[in-house]
């Protein structure tokens, strides 16, 4: 099937076949009607740009005030049963049972027979169910996992029920940057977001419908991320709109501003040829898993660990001005010019105006202030091997 790929500050964009066979959030007339630039990603009509911002004027906006991004493409699901902690650690890494009620945790389904990382996940634990936001793109493969381990668990008569959300059903909408608090308290006033803290979760009402309220979100910023009955997710975007701090955001800014927080994007950062050793997210292991080895893929995963990976994910920053930016696929050399890695994902760093990227390196050379070489259009260009997140992360959490 055809497709063509965009580059937007780093954003892949894969349009497959014609715009309408990709579907439509129900709040796409929302973002038509507020001059949304529109693309086909991952399956679905998003808005990657606004007519009144550009993406780098929506990162700013962003990192100093109040954005909201509709990420209703996101899979959503719910898992219920006597059964579901159990049937969930058989396919990902989370402690689950060690989990808080109440509490969120990214996680990873890994590859039993490879170690490499199919997808990359939130998974929530509530009172008396899991709730699961995972990747668009790997919609259909992450509903296979799921499905295929909830028939295994049945055919031992053990109880597990999932229920997979459309955007047709069940929306979310992300709302970050420093003042989104202050704009959450104006719309949700029963909510005590003082004590809601980052990764964790709770539920209100609005419009008579129960919405769902985790603390958390993409970009590096104090946020949080809004599951609610799509029939009601127009409402809940005009009401944060009629706030003046507030501003939307589409695909452009979320990618720049997920880059500058250190942030894997599945497709670029992570796919299933790359471990979590590799890819440095051994923590969403589980100290439990880790002593059990347990879930797929772990004797694989473990003996990398102990072995050490060939190549390890890095950021990097540009040492040389009105450079192109690194993009994905770029080619990364030492400094006898001999290829040691390749970039995941580059963009120009709006906050600090300096070109970045994420990259996988030998490991020998994955140590920060290491200088390498960017081959960009035929050029080297210096660069050096630099701490994550480029821009320091301002998550709400708990002081001890």
């Amino acid at each position: 099937m055809f497709q063509r790929i965009l580059r937007i500050h780093g954003l892949v964009i894969v349009r497959r076949g014609s715009s309408l066979a990709a579907q439509k959030t129900k709040l796409y007339d929302f973002h038509v009607a507020h001059q949304g630039k529109i693309v086909d990603f991952g399956g679905f009509q998003l808005p990657v740009t606004y007519a009144t911002e550009n993406i780098t004027e929506s990162h700013l906006h962003t990192r100093k005030s109040c954005s909201v991004f509709d990420v209703s493409h996101m899979l959503q699901t719910v898992v219920t049963g006597l059964n579901r902690h159990e049937f969930m650690e058989s396919i990902c890494t989370t402690d689950i049972q060690g989990m808080a009620i109440n509490s969120s945790a990214l996680s990873l389904f890994t590859d039993r027979h490879t170690g490499g990382i199919l997808d990359d996940l939130i998974v929530t634990k509530c009172e008396d169910y899991l709730y699961i936001v995972s990747n668009a793109s790997m919609r259909e493969q992450d509903k296979r996992i799921m499905t295929r381990a909830q028939e295994y668990f049945k055919s031992y008569g053990k109880d597990v029920v999932l229920e997979f959300f459309t955007p047709d059903q069940q929306s979310l909408l992300a709302v970050q940057g420093p003042l989104s608090q202050k704009v959450m308290e104006s719309i949700f006033p029963s909510v005590d977001f003082k004590n809601l803290y980052f990764m964790q979760t709770t539920t209100t009402t609005m419009d008579g419908h129960q919405v769902r309220i985790t603390r958390c979100g993409y970009t590096g910023e104090d946020g949080f991320e809004i599951s609610l009955p799509s029939e009601s997710a127009t409402d809940l975007a005009e009401k944060l709109l009629a706030d003046p701090a507030v501003k939307l955001a589409g695909l452009g800014a979320r990618d720049t501003l997920r880059l500058e927080a250190g942030l894997c994007l599945y497709g670029n950062d992570l796919n299933n040829t790359i471990s979590p050793v590799s890819a440095g997210l051994m923590w969403t292991v589980g100290r439990r898993r880790k002593d059990l080895q347990d879930y797929p893929g772990a004797r694989l995963i473990h003996d990398e660990l102990q072995s050490g990976p060939k190549s390890k994910r890095v950021g990097l920053i540009c040492n040389a001005e009105k450079a192109p930016p690194m993009r994905q696929g770029t080619t990364i050399l030492d400094e006898t010019e001999k290829e040691v890695g390749r970039v995941t994902s580059g963009c120009p760093s709006p906050s600090l105006g300096k070109n970045i990227a994420m990259a996988y390196v030998d490991t020998a050379l994955a140590k920060r202030g290491t200088a390498l070489l960017a081959k960009i259009r035929n050029a080297l260009v210096p660069v050096s091997v630099a701490r994550m997140p480029f821009v320091p992360a301002k998550y709400y959490v708990k002081k001890e």
